[in-house]
């Protein structure tokens, strides 16, 4: 479990390499469309505002997701329940007390966010406070502040960054291509070139998405597994998860942007949106707690 999470956490620099090895390659097929040569001009240019984007985006997401989700930050005397849950997981973790926040949607959900433990927060809704008994709660928020100590949120956010910056990229590549952006006089007007440049724009924006949601599914079964072992409990987060099935509703405020951060998937998806689901099924999550309950 240890190495696990460490592991996890040297993910987030060997992410950000493949990340910006994509943009950049997009960033030369742009080059090409414009230059005929490759001068590095576009390269350098999308590989500088890519990484600005996904500091603004490192630094600001943990607010935005909170404002996206119409929470409101209470202290204990508003919820003494919830508050003195989230606070005894903090001790026995030894992480600092995060911010408490609740959400009123009768969808039952909860998530949290921030790029450290020193920044984080966790979110609740005012339907997961009706429907989980106390054992239940303290899993559902066993598993978010999971999220916190393996620094599931600062890899997610980045790589969410990143997801968008290629597909801005490809963006400009289509339009370029279609109307009339490269050159014919260069090496924008070769056939190849332009079929290799069609194929990036087509490919890179759904193998970015592809990986975000496999990495996203990974760290759901990570907090899962940290969760139980912060609980020793197994057994109350899988009969959460199971209620969270079965009563499980889309949110008043869905923001597909923000899906991947919510104990359960907020979205209900399509079958070719399953591809690109960010959280594992619910009945794979409940049989892996319950067959290394013994581990716990």
């Amino acid at each position: 479990m240890y190495r696990a999470i460490a592991a996890n956490k040297r993910n987030t620099w060997f992410i950000m390499v493949f990340f910006l090895i994509l943009v950049g390659a997009l960033g030369y097929v742009a080059d090409i469309f414009l230059s005929g040569t490759g001068t590095g001009v576009v390269f350098f240019g999308v590989l500088i505002g890519a990484l600005v984007y996904v500091g603004i985006q490192y630094y600001s997401a943990g607010s935005q997701a909170l404002a996206m989700a119409g929470a409101v930050q209470i202290q204990k005397a508003d919820n003494p329940r919830l508050y003195r849950i989230v606070e005894n997981l903090s001790i026995t973790t030894g992480l600092p007390m995060p911010k408490v926040y609740l959400v009123n949607d009768p969808a039952p959900n909860a998530f949290a966010t921030g790029r450290d433990p020193e920044h984080a927060a966790v979110a609740a809704t005012t339907g997961l406070l009706e429907i989980m008994d106390d054992a239940e709660l303290e899993g559902v928020m066993a598993h978010e502040i999971a999220h916190v100590k393996n620094f599931d949120i600062r890899v997610t956010t980045i790589v969410f960054g990143l997801v968008v910056v290629v597909g801005v990229v490809a963006d400009f590549l289509a339009r370029m291509a279609f109307f009339g952006g490269s050159r014919r006089d260069s090496g924008g007007g070769n056939p190849l070139i332009l079929i290799v440049g069609i194929a990036a724009m087509i490919l890179a924006p759904l193998l970015a998405a592809l990986i975000q949601a496999a990495i996203s599914r990974q760290r759901e079964y990570l907090a899962d597994a940290t969760g139980a072992l912060t609980t020793r409990h197994p057994e109350a987060l899988a009969s959460a998860l199971e209620k969270l099935g079965q009563y499980g509703r889309p949110l008043k405020k869905q923001q597909a942007s923000m899906a991947h951060l919510w104990m359960a998937d907020p979205i209900q998806p399509g079958v070719i949106d399953r591809m690109f689901q960010t959280h594992p099924p619910i009945a794979d999550r409940v049989n892996r707690l319950l067959e290394n309950k013994a581990r716990f």
